[in-house]
């Protein structure tokens, strides 16, 4: 006996920035003292400390929004 799915099915599941990316350009940014790095391929801007204050970073393209 096979059971049908009642939901409306409209969730997408894609999570955060529609499930892409920001591309390999665009700065890493401190949310706390405005330092700006340039962003590495490969290498997410939250595990990044930033080097003045300690506070780890964001993508630039988050700390807009």
């Amino acid at each position: 006996m096979m059971l049908k799915g009642r939901g409306t099915g409209q969730g997408g599941g894609k999570g955060r920035n529609k499930g892409g990316s920001f591309g390999p350009g665009g700065f890493c940014v401190c949310a706390k003292c405005g330092k700006k790095l340039p962003h590495q391929h490969g290498i997410k801007c939250t595990t990044i400390k930033c080097p003045d204050c300690g506070h780890p970073m964001i993508r630039e393209e988050l700390l807009n929004k």
